[in-house]
């Protein structure tokens, strides 16, 4: 199948559970809801996941989609930063936390897999650059 939107990438169907999965966390805890400058970070780094991936897409430049890509698995760390200031005030228990976290993980090792790939497009092209400009 050929990808013609961002919707169709993996890495942002995945965004997508991560972020509902953190306003739900958010939703079910009244301590992290009053906590206003966590709360709000945690959204946005969720949110930062997804926007950073489709605005990726949206600049049809792999160095490009590769810069973008890598602010988004910079706000997956974000993200699980945030759950574990959460866990340390008791606004979320250990099975919650490790939800959150591990699906920041999952994100972010989807997302790894696609720069390894789009990074290995980029060096096969400057080989082949390099061959013909010998030949």
């Amino acid at each position: 199948m050929k990808l013609t939107r961002f919707e169709h990438l993996e890495c942002w169907q995945e965004a997508r559970k991560l972020t509902n999965m953190v306003y739900e966390t958010i939703r079910t805890s009244k301590p992290f809801q009053a906590d206003y400058r966590l709360r709000d970070q945690s959204t946005g780094a969720a949110i930062s996941v997804m926007n950073n991936i489709a605005e990726g897409w949206a600049s049809q430049s792999n160095p490009e989609f590769i810069k973008f890509l890598t602010y988004s698995r910079r706000s997956c760390a974000e993200a699980q930063n945030c759950f574990y200031i959460a866990l340390d005030q008791k606004y979320v228990t250990e099975s919650r936390f490790q939800e959150n976290y591990d699906q920041a993980l999952k994100v972010t090792k989807i997302i790894d897999g696609l720069l390894r790939y789009l990074r290995s497009q980029r060096s096969e092209r400057y080989e082949r650059s390099k061959r013909s400009k010998r030949s």
